[in-house]
């Protein structure tokens, strides 16, 4: 098996273990080099320094227990990214596209109801266009818990999954790498619980006909 460079790109710290951190581990385990890149950080007046580091403490702590090779932060402002112009989100993204060279790259759903979602699924789709050399060959969305769901049915996309990748044996994983986010978390009933991040995957998997899985939908694959 060849290993792959694989990206995912989070809007915000946490997005990506939500919607890809089994298959990270996965991936991981089986050799592959994965890449986290988190767009935004947090920034007064919606947030504290202290309250940004703790948080970037967290992903180290979710991603070492993840397999993660590397993790990167563009530094946009979290919760402005309508205020941010298009060009240097994308010039961001893009030069991010280009550092890390990746075979497959991983982004938020289009039609998840934060607006930071949007735009950088839009800015991530920017670079990844197929007009230069080394583009990715590719190109998958994830759902994100409180997100994804939480869309307008029929005025935005719906999640209409088509590619499952077996995290049967790396839920566990998945779901200790999540824990490390207490900032993030929430009890159950709330969808940003273990709970709700455990049920989803086994319907995702049964889905299918295996234990656990988490689901994606695919913008792009050339073989």
């Amino acid at each position: 098996m060849t290993a792959r460079n694989l990206l995912v790109i989070a809007p915000h710290a946490d997005d990506e273990v939500l919607g890809a951190g089994g298959a990270m581990a996965r991936w991981a385990a089986e050799g592959h080099a994965v890449t986290v890149a988190i767009v935004t950080r947090g920034t007064a007046p919606l947030y504290t320094e202290a309250g940004e580091a703790l948080c970037r403490r967290e992903a180290a702590a979710a991603h070492d227990l993840l397999g993660v090779r590397s993790t990167s932060y563009l530094e946009f402002p979290a919760g402005a990214l309508d205020q941010v112009p298009a060009r240097d989100l994308n010039a961001g993204v893009l030069d991010l596209v280009r550092a890390c060279a990746p075979d497959e790259v991983y982004l938020p759903f289009p039609g998840d109801l934060h607006v930071d979602h949007q735009r950088v699924f839009q800015a991530a789709m920017v670079a990844c266009r197929p007009n230069r050399p080394g583009y990715p060959k590719g190109l998958y969305a994830y759902e994100t818990l409180s997100e994804t769901n939480w869309n307008a049915p029929y005025l935005s996309p719906g999640f209409l999954p088509n590619r499952y990748v077996d995290i049967s044996g790396f839920l566990e994983v998945k779901l200790a790498a999540m824990a490390r986010y207490q900032t993030q978390l929430a009890p159950s009933p709330q969808e940003r619980s273990l709970q709700a991040l455990e049920a989803l995957a086994v319907l995702r998997g049964a889905t299918v006909g295996l234990g656990a899985a988490e689901a994606f939908v695919t913008l792009r694959t050339i073989v």
